[in-house]
């Protein structure tokens, strides 16, 4: 069994915190935008998500941003896994790939949310959180691409009948969070007091606190019954569409 300490470790962590948050500064919505001519920062509700380029740009404009989000949240756990996948924390049964994973990508969803080459006003992280779920939860069981894609679909059958975009992504990224900790529990049930287990169920629960804090202001309107309705027939053109009819 290969095993790696912490004084092996701690330097792989900085890189990865650093590369990660680096990758998550880049914005697809604001290069999408920029061949556009547009800025995505003057469009709309102002914010460089998914949403936001659906509602400006229409559906496919939105699919395609969401998907390269989504691998951006992904890929860079999805490289950590097979770095790490055959190592174990020195004198423990904790896989330094459970840990890696998320770690990474909770890097990623800063950069995402706090990008410095935005003056850390970036997106609000669902795609990107909902993509690191995909790959980190599939990347063990391969059929489980299948399971999460149809998880996604009842993500977007959510927004689709209540039109509450912000509430289903956030429903979404907390239901995958659960489904990843049912498994994490069950893989460590006999070391839950652990240091490396409980880091990483901390980093499920701070994937969770980052995603719903970026939406403080969409929960603050819902909950003043102020929210914009998210709905799917609108976004099939988009605003800049509508305007060029």
């Amino acid at each position: 069994m290969n095993t790696i300490s912490f004084s092996q470790f701690w330097y792989w962590m900085i890189l990865m915190a650093v590369v990660c948050y680096f990758v998550g500064c880049f914005n697809f919505a604001v290069l999408i935008a920029k061949f556009k001519h547009k800025d995505v920062h003057k469009l709309g509700s102002g914010n460089p998500g998914t949403m936001n380029m659906s509602r400006e740009f229409g559906l496919k404009i939105g699919l395609l941003n969401f998907l390269l989000d989504v691998s951006k949240g992904g890929v860079p756990a999805l490289i950590s896994y097979f770095v790490f996948r055959g190592y174990y924390f020195a004198g423990t049964e904790v896989v330094v790939s459970d840990f890696t994973r998320y770690f990474c990508g909770v890097f990623v969803i800063i950069g995402h949310i706090w990008p410095v080459t935005m003056k850390f006003k970036g997106g609000k992280g669902i795609a990107s959180t909902l993509g690191l779920f995909w790959f980190c939860i599939s990347c063990e069981r391969p059929w489980y691409v299948a399971v999460c894609f149809v998880a996604l679909l009842g993500v977007l059958a959510y927004i689709i009948v209540t039109e509450w975009g912000s509430m289903g992504s956030l429903l979404g990224v907390t239901g995958f969070s659960i489904w990843q900790g049912v498994i994490f529990f069950l893989r460590y049930r006999g070391t839950l007091a652990n240091g490396w287990v409980i880091g990483i169920f901390m980093l499920l629960l701070a994937l969770n606190a980052l995603t719903w804090f970026a939406h403080r202001k969409n929960l603050v309107r819902l909950y003043a019954g102020e929210e914009h309705r998210t709905s799917v027939k609108k976004l099939k053109k988009g605003r800049r569409g509508t305007q060029n009819m």
